[in-house]
């Protein structure tokens, strides 16, 4: 298994057997990211998520990717960094849940934005430190061949990549 790093557009990730969205408790369309894969995956998105709330801290569920070309979008519900008590426990556990559930559906390629960071306030140096830590405890899984993380900064995206190195010498 191989993590990466990517600037770009989560919608974009066509190659991906799933893409992450960083759901709101509702499972409502939102705004920035959640808001861009709701438009794109079509109004059945929401008609069929609507019953699967509301997604708890750090519950993870998958549904159909609708009109996207990914077979699955998983759902993750991450901590207010600023309210939720040990928001970096809880953001580990809702990314771990994340490639638990893609594992049990048998996705081999997942992509992630940069969950927790926006609207919930994660400071993203702590996000990307989090990420690569629980993504390389995956590293033996024999289901999952690639964990991408697709940023929307260039400059978020140099800090994964150099996490991620950092990894992999240690």
């Amino acid at each position: 298994m191989i993590v990466t790093s990517k600037f770009g557009d989560l919608i974009d990730q066509i190659d991906c057997d799933a893409i992450v969205n960083s759901a709101n408790s509702s499972m409502r369309a939102g705004s920035g990211v959640c808001g861009a894969i709701h438009k794109a995956a079509g109004r059945d998105l929401e008609l069929n998520t609507k019953h699967l709330a509301p997604l708890i801290v750090p519950n993870a569920v998958i549904t159909s990717a609708f009109n996207l070309p990914n077979k699955y979008i998983i759902h993750v519900s991450t901590p207010k960094f600023h309210i939720d008590p040990n928001p970096h426990e809880l953001l580990a556990k809702s990314l771990y849940n994340v490639f638990k559930l893609a594992e049990e559906f048998e996705v081999e390629t997942i992509a992630l934005p940069a969950i927790g960071t926006g609207i919930h306030g994660f400071p993203i140096d702590a996000a990307i430190a989090i990420y690569a830590e629980v993504a390389s405890s995956f590293n033996q899984s024999i289901i999952l061949k690639e964990i991408r993380f697709v940023f929307m900064s260039y400059a978020d995206e140099i800090a994964m990549s150099r996490r991620i190195q950092t990894r992999i010498e240690i």
